[in-house]
């Protein structure tokens, strides 16, 4: 089976790693059809092939930048349609397309392929900060496709129950725990002042954004009077300065993109992972913890409580900064209970959230729809 494999705007290279290999592992032809990501280097394809197609013009642009931006959408119409017309062209056609991200609904509705099965995967189910348009938008993707995977039964009940969608038309396929991340060949150590630390550590890590809750995760720290030192790692999407100003000195920030090379180090060296959500499907975060095998705190939205309910993480309220200050105390207090929590970690990761089980899963859609 020849599956092609989109995200246009590279906004996931890591999920779209692990698929690809562990769909080219289990027999497919796989290519993913991509563009170049701005941030880093990527995973080297394995067992499949690596397209960069989409919006190669201006990439001397900064990164995140307006200018980087207005270069892409100029190229997104006639790169969706050079790819359409490569995606059926009868010598190279895939036998299915699945799209892991469509950032201009709107516009994308009209660009997709036609005569070939199409898949959708909601990683965001609705977009989070939508601009106008975009979530009616969303809402006629989900009924243009031939499939639409999520990554929780949450995610599956919210796309069935509340927006309309098709029952048979949704597939519940787990996330899987990005194993590739602990065996990254260039492996970089902390930087020394992170690796001189002797005291226990708690990591938030990715992507800094207001729904992550990391005003809710200072309060808590602050009221848990921890002898031990909390790092919020990632790259800001949204002003931290006053969030820095107050925080106590038991907290380290690095607040930039981390790349792959340096991931492993963060994850080995905590103590326990925490995500104090205000909502969520399901997190990439959370399954780069289980891949390390680290122990999880998670608020109780979205999929995390069935990451939860395998053994793998403790749960509180979402927004509830003394039940998260209480878990803090009681968790760093017990490292019996922080290893009963990487023990589920691991075997969650091995098991149900494996990339061969969620391949072969992914196989029998496509095989269904073709």
């Amino acid at each position: 089976m020849r599956v092609d494999v989109v995200d246009p705007s590279a906004y996931t290279p890591p999920y779209d790693h692990a698929l690809c290999s562990a769909l080219a592992r289990a027999g497919a032809r796989v290519r993913l059809q991509t563009s170049r990501f701005d941030y880093g280097p990527v995973p080297a394809p394995d067992g499949y092939v690596r397209v960069e197609r989409f919006y190669r013009r201006g990439a001397a642009a900064s990164r995140g930048s307006r200018r980087r931006y207005a270069a892409k959408l100029a190229q997104h119409v006639p790169d969706m349609l050079a790819y359409r017309r490569a995606a059926t062209a009868a010598a190279d056609a895939a036998d299915v397309i699945h799209f892991q991200w469509l950032t201009v609904q709107q516009v994308d509705l009209h660009l997709l392929p036609r005569g070939r099965p199409l898949v959708l995967t909601a990683h965001d189910v609705l977009p989070r900060e939508p601009r106008r348009g975009q979530l009616a938008a969303q809402q006629a993707l989900y009924e243009r496709v031939d499939a639409v995977v999520v990554h929780s039964e949450h995610g599956r009940r919210r796309l069935v129950d509340a927006l309309g969608v098709a029952p048979e038309k949704v597939a519940a396929i787990a996330h899987g725990a990005f194993e590739h991340l602990t065996r990254v060949a260039d492996e970089q150590p902390l930087p020394a002042t992170l690796a001189a630390v002797e005291k226990p550590v708690v990591l938030c890590f990715g992507l800094l954004r207001p729904y992550k809750g990391i005003d809710v995760l200072l309060e808590a720290w602050r009221a848990a009077e921890l002898d031990a030192e909390l790092w919020i790692v990632g790259m800001p999407r949204m002003d931290i300065t006053a969030l820095r100003a107050a925080a106590p000195q038991s907290v380290r920030w690095v607040p930039r993109f981390i790349a792959d090379h340096e991931v492993a180090a963060y994850f080995r060296r905590a103590d326990l992972v925490v995500l104090p959500y205000r909502e969520i499907d399901q997190s990439g975060v959370l399954f780069t913890a289980l891949a390390f095998g680290r122990p999880l705190l998670l608020s109780a939205v979205g999929g995390f409580p069935e990451v939860a309910g395998l053994g793998a993480a403790a749960l509180v309220a979402p927004g509830d900064r003394l039940a998260l200050a209480q878990q803090l105390r009681r968790l760093i207090g017990d490292p019996a209970a922080r290893a009963r929590l990487a023990a589920g970690a691991a075997a969650a990761a091995a098991g149900p959230y494996s990339w061969d089980a969620i391949a072969a899963a992914h196989l029998e859609l496509y095989g269904a729809l073709c």
